[in-house]
């Protein structure tokens, strides 16, 4: 019904259509070309769907989460086929040509008849499942046929229902899978209250390793956004959001020998014209990127009109900001500016996220409830170099620190001979 008016909704719908059809064709396409490659071989009765890795994502964050473990068992597993699905669109289209995979596309929706169908269909090796997302009739078909299923980089809280009187549906659904590798030990310590600590593997979270290997292979973006930041102090926002946005607009104003950067959540068309509605003089990075820039004092904004930059924009700020947290779904991923050795600063609503909790603690993030907090911590930030640098080494040093989940499970994978060569 929300297709009818909502363009997100819409693409949720129609990207589903044909899957059955399509996926067959794909299958049908890796079949005859495994036979013709090993003609008269032992090995032609395998088949190609003994040769599949199946990755399941919820949005685009959780693929960043999944994508080093992905990339990992790419390396090491050239003989097997990756099908690589998406609930959401904000992640599908934004991912559907990416490389690593050989299939990407829409989980169908959730039933008897369609899960029973894909895993059939795929006949998966391996399924890894990110973060979160329960899928029931999913994950029963899954364990009725003895395929190992992984959760990577779980995160469990007192509020889910698996912890509830009523949890027991949940509960049978975590029987599903082999193992869960979690971020934190309080997660395992929920696990254990529900008698799940068995099966529990406290490994950290993948995506400290992903923001790891985007800063080590960083790549330049434009010239003309290295000029406009070029000797000026930058302030960097990302993933913004409305309510975000508020609390920047009167210190962008105030303060115009400072630089700002902009990339908001979505960049549709609409919210870009909010956006330089919201910051009349700001510049379009489409637009910066067509000649050759020339510094104008009257334009110290930089809205970022396009996907996929973020993680690289964050390496050219003084400071940065990461949106979300005036919303009720919380901050996005602060550990891509972390990294990079940048104090982070972000909203009140941040308590389900474990390293902006312990970055408030230590001192290299900073959270702000309102536009005069924002500005008195910018201001103490820009005017002192020494407390600056002093919030980015503590923010970059946590992130080395909690690297290595990805080898954690991809270790499970090789003892368990979960994946034959």
């Amino acid at each position: 019904m929300a297709a009818n008016w909502n363009p997100k909704a819409r693409q949720w719908v129609q990207g589903r259509r044909g899957w059955k059809t399509n996926l067959q064709s794909k299958i049908n396409f890796w079949q005859s070309a495994h036979v013709g490659s090993h003609s008269g071989s032992n090995q032609e009765s395998l088949g190609v769907a003994s040769k599949i890795i199946w990755m399941h994502c919820a949005s685009l964050g959780e693929f960043e989460q999944g994508r080093p473990l992905l990339e990992a068992l790419r390396k090491t597993h050239l003989n097997y086929k990756i099908i690589l699905t998406f609930f959401s669109p904000s992640g599908y289209e934004i991912r559907k040509d990416y490389k690593g995979a050989d299939h990407v596309m829409y989980l169908p929706m959730d039933g008897a008849a369609n899960a029973a169908a894909f895993v059939d269909m795929v006949q998966p090796s391996l399924v890894l499942w990110v973060k979160y997302e329960y899928w029931h009739y999913y994950l029963a078909a899954l364990k009725q046929r003895n395929i190992p299923v992984l959760l990577v980089s779980g995160i469990f809280r007192p509020t889910q229902p698996f912890f509830k009187w009523y949890g027991n549906f949940w509960q049978n659904m975590l029987d599903c899978f082999h193992q869960l590798f979690v971020q934190t030990i309080a997660s395992m310590q929920l696990l254990e209250t529900i008698g799940k600590s068995h099966m529990c593997t406290v490994t950290g979270d993948t995506r400290f390793d992903r923001v790891i290997d985007v800063a080590a292979n960083h790549t330049p973006l434009s010239a003309q956004l290295q000029a406009f930041c070029e000797g000026q102090q930058v302030l960097v926002a990302g993933s913004t959001w409305e309510e975000d946005e508020e609390e920047l607009i009167h210190y962008t104003r105030v303060y115009p020998r400072i630089k700002f950067i902009i990339a908001p959540h979505e960049v549709s068309e609409e919210r870009i014209k909010d956006l330089k509605q919201e910051f009349p003089q700001a510049l379009l990075y489409s637009g910066l990127i067509t000649e050759p820039y020339v510094a104008n004092d009257s334009s110290n904004v930089l809205i970022i009109d396009n996907i996929g930059s973020l993680a690289r924009l964050y390496k050219y700020a003084t400071i940065t900001y990461v949106g979300g947290g005036f919303n009720q779904s919380g901050i996005h991923n602060i550990l891509e500016a972390a990294v990079y050795g940048k104090a982070v600063v972000f909203g009140p609503v941040y308590e389900k996220f474990a390293e902006a909790k312990d970055l408030v603690d230590a001192g290299g993030a900073f959270s702000i409830e309102n536009a005069l907090e924002l500005e008195a911590l910018l201001n103490k930030l820009f005017n002192n170099n020494e407390e600056l640098v002093a919030a980015g080494k503590i923010a970059k040093d946590y992130v080395v620190q909690h690297h290595g989940a990805t080898e954690k499970i991809m270790r499970y994978i090789y003892t368990n001979r979960l994946l034959m060569s």
